[in-house]
């Protein structure tokens, strides 16, 4: 793969990544799509969505956060009751030890938060009681945002894609092609599936790195149905950004493949899309995918093994190709 034929070819600049780009070891696009940048320049509660951040938080971050957020809210409230003096709170023991007494108002400040109030105790004076009334409201407020984000990240419309975590370069016809592997991994179905492959390798340019972007042209960028898996196909032309490279080449270039799957789910009755990219360190050259589905051994249905995604043989490939494009 020589600079001189890929400046033949006509590049992209479209793709929202500067041509100065010049990350060395790095990549432009993490695994699970999101973008490889760091913001900075203007104060950090400015430059970040708390709620896009709690919606797109992994589950378990989630639930942490929503369990501190409980806590540290109860701790806040009976910090004041206690203040206060828990002798406001009727009901509550008669305690000696500052742990029980703060134990007391706690749990009432959970009972009031969560509008539970099992009877036991009750505030005592105008400060305690403003106090609980305030704890009433901060509740009401908590628990509806709660509500509203639990429903948005269980119903945030999701295309659930399984990729092969390597590209292959596999022979494909009388030459070879660039290959890989999706397959939905929910009980969900996808249809009307396009997908955008896009090269970004590094180029030297009057003396500095520049990063050029090429689009790949695949054999079939739509299909139907994603029922079983898609085997996504970049054939190697001479045409292509990639004629006759080799696997130095390949180890070298520092390239990377930006990989866009959009689809229709009708189960949300929506269009759905997924991204990821792949670094030039996952891809193999020389190599085929194996079959991942097979039929029942009853012949009713298909079985589709989705941890074969990334099953995969050496073979043999031709050092040089000629072929065009029709």
């Amino acid at each position: 793969m020589s600079t001189q034929h890929r400046q033949r070819l006509k590049d992209i600049d479209n793709t929202g990544f500067g041509p100065n780009s010049s990350i060395e070891g790095g990549r432009l696009v993490n695994a699970d799509g999101s973008t490889n940048l760091r913001k900075r320049g203007i104060p950090v509660w400015e430059r970040i969505s708390v709620y896009h951040t709690l919606l797109r938080m992994k589950t378990s971050h989630f639930l942490i956060f929503v369990l501190v957020l409980y806590t540290s809210v109860n701790l806040f409230f009976a910090g004041l009751f206690v203040i206060n003096g828990v002798e406001h709170l009727s009901g509550a023991e008669d305690t000696h030890t500052f742990f029980d007494k703060f134990m007391e108002a706690f749990f009432f400040s959970s009972q009031t938060l969560t509008t539970v109030g099992y009877g036991k105790i009750a505030p005592s004076g105008m400060m305690a009681n403003t106090i609980a009334s305030t704890e009433s409201l901060v509740g009401i407020l908590i628990f509806a945002v709660m509500t509203g984000l639990i429903y948005g990240r269980f119903s945030r419309p999701r295309a659930y894609l399984l990729f092969s975590p390597n590209i292959l370069i596999a022979p494909y016809k009388d030459g070879k092609a660039l290959m890989l592997r999706i397959a939905s991994y929910k009980n969900n179905h996808l249809t009307d599936v396009e997908a955008q492959l896009t090269l970004g390798i590094h180029e030297h340019e009057n003396g500095k790195i520049v990063t050029r972007f090429y689009p790949l042209k695949l054999e079939f960028a739509k299909i139907n149905s994603l029922a079983l898996s898609w085997t996504i196909v970049h054939h190697i032309t001479d045409e292509s950004p990639l004629h006759n490279i080799t696997k130095e080449e390949v180890e070298q270039s520092k390239m990377e493949v930006i990989v866009n799957v959009k689809a229709f789910d009708d189960h949300f009755s929506n269009i759905v899309q997924q991204r990821t990219s792949y670094i030039y360190s996952q891809v193999i050259y020389g190599a085929k995918f194996l079959p991942m589905f097979e039929r029942a051994p009853n012949g009713e249905y298909t079985i589709l093994e989705l941890h074969k995604i990334n099953a995969h043989e050496m073979v043999k490939l031709p050092e040089h190709t000629h072929n065009r494009t029709a």
